[in-house]
């Protein structure tokens, strides 16, 4: 698995580990950091990923709710949830990851992490939002 890959399931790991736990993001974050023997080679990125999702988490969560047809935030599984904002994230405010990585590292991680129906629902709604991008306020 290529480094970047590994810094968002790790990004992934801890907004989920916070969601569950009902803790800040940065909280989880920090105490991860804390605990590990050694920095990993994106340690960096996923900082960002999980400072980035955090810090915007309401604009990302509007148009999650927006977009997501006939699914309210609250009815999609709590590792959907995250795996969409990890993904509208760098999709819309990470100038340095291209629009088709963004989706297809989302679409994997749901893929590897997640129900059957997950990857097509994780595509579809990212792949919208795609679309959109140059027309969204953000």
């Amino acid at each position: 698995m290529a480094a970047r890959s590994k810094a968002r399931r790790r990004a992934l790991e801890i907004l989920y580990e916070a969601e569950i736990r009902g803790e800040r993001p940065a909280e989880v974050l920090d105490r991860r950091i804390r605990d590990s023997e050694h920095r990993l080679a994106e340690q960096e990125f996923m900082e960002r990923l999980v400072e980035g999702v955090a810090e915007r988490r309401e604009r990302i969560d509007e148009l999650i709710t927006t977009y997501a047809v006939g699914w309210t935030l609250d009815r999609m599984p709590i590792v959907d949830r995250n795996i969409l904002r990890l993904g509208a994230y760098e999709l819309l405010w990470s100038a340095d990851v291209p629009d088709g990585v963004a989706v297809s590292e989302a679409v994997a991680l749901a893929t590897e992490l997640s129900t059957d129906e997950s990857p097509k629902f994780v595509n579809g709604l990212l792949s919208r939002l795609l679309e959109l991008k140059p027309s969204l306020s953000l």
